[in-house]
Formats: structure tokens, sequence, C-alpha cells
């Protein structure tokens, strides 16, 4: 590296940071069938729910990336494009993705109307994108949205009363990259701390407003 004369508070300086070889946003929606839920204990009396007890009409659902291994990049597959004329090799990358569903419900009036969890469950969604992701590029999958909502909900209390059906839908928004850490030699000027805001002084004493119009008030008589 060669010694530059450079103006000001600049200086040559040598950063470790990640290079973006690709990147894309994309949106990917499925559904999801949980069937036989068992009905967990009244909170209250600790007896078991049946489908009596609960509104079926207020079901939900929430979706959270699993906590162990939320993402998994099974393989990586080369595969030749023409793009604008030119060919070019990019990687058909094949993505495996484990969440967590939480179901809950309200109890109806008369025991509370209070919402419970009826279970988690825990899932697994794979799909294929392409990429420019050459062997030694990693993969970073982020959800910049998650979220699920409910289709349909059955509780029959003729058939099965500790059970309940549902069918929901998952969506995913998800920002994906293949990144690769590397060394640049940047221009740049070094950060300064800002300046200290100042903290308000003691107030002083004051006193509080008087009412003269009804006292004192002197009366000639």
């Amino acid at each position: 590296m060669q010694e530059n004369n450079i103006a000001g508070c600049q200086e040559l300086l040598c950063i470790n940071t990640e290079k973006v070889y690709d990147w894309i946003l994309n949106e990917s929606l499925f559904d999801l069938n949980l069937m036989d839920l068992h009905l967990p204990l009244n909170p209250n009396t600790g007896e078991h729910l049946t489908c009596e007890d609960i509104d079926v009409d207020t079901v939900t659902c929430k979706v959270t990336p699993n906590c162990v291994e939320p993402i998994s990049i099974l393989s990586r597959v080369d595969q030749n494009f023409i793009i604008d004329g030119t060919e070019v090799t990019l990687q058909l990358v094949n993505i495996r993705k484990n969440f967590k569903v939480t179901v809950f419900v309200d109890l109806i009036s008369e025991l509370g109307e209070g919402t419970i969890e009826v279970c988690e469950a825990e899932f697994t969604r794979c799909e294929q994108v392409v990429l420019c992701a050459p062997e030694g590029t990693d993969i970073d999958v982020y959800f910049t949205d998650l979220d699920c909502f409910v289709c349909t909900a059955t509780c029959d209390q003729m058939t099965h009363p500790n059970q309940l059906d549902i069918t929901l839908q998952v969506r995913l928004c998800q920002s994906i990259q293949s990144t690769y850490d590397v060394t640049l030699e940047i221009i740049a000027e070094f950060c300064e701390p800002r300046d200290i805001l100042p903290i308000a002084p003691c107030p002083t004493p004051s006193m509080p407003p008087q009412c003269p119009v009804i006292f004192p008030h002197n009366c000639d008589y």
C-alpha cells in the first residue's frame, strides 16, 4: 500500500466488512393444517375444556422462527443462464426454514372470556431461489415480516368435544443475501464523539400563585 498525501483529517484505512454478491426480496405464502389439537385445561377450574367452553370464532395464531435452527442451507447447484445476451453461472439454492406456530382461543363469557394458549406446533418449509452464491459465500435469510391468520377453525362437540381443527396461512416477507468477508482499502475520516448534552440546572424555589381577590381581603366597615 503506497503512502499518499491526503488533505484534511482523512486517512487511508483498511477495514473488514462483507461484500454482497447478490440480494433479493421475496414473499412466500403457504397453508398449514393443524388437526386434532387437544384443548387445554381450564385455567380457573383445572378441568378439561370442551368445544362448548371456547369461542371458535376467536381462534388466532402467532408464528416465529425456530429458536434452535431457523434456517438451513441444504445445497447449491450451479446453473447457466443467459442474461442480457451474456452467459452467466448462478446457483440454485435450496433453503429449509423451521418455524413454531402458537394457537390461541378465547373462553366464552361465562368463563371470563380470557385468552388461552391451545398448543405450540413446529413445522418446516423449503424453497428454492436463484442467486449469485458461489461456494465460499454465506447465505443470510432475514424475515422482514412474518405473520399468520386463521382461515378455518372447527370444534365438534358431538364427535370430538376436546379437539380443535384449524387451517391457517403463513406469510413470509424475507431478505436473502449472499455475502463474503473482504478487507477494503478506503479513504475516510475518523468519527469524533458528539457534544455532551447539557443537564438542566436545579430549579430555583418558586412560590405558588396567590389569590388576592379572595384572600387577604381588607374591608372597611
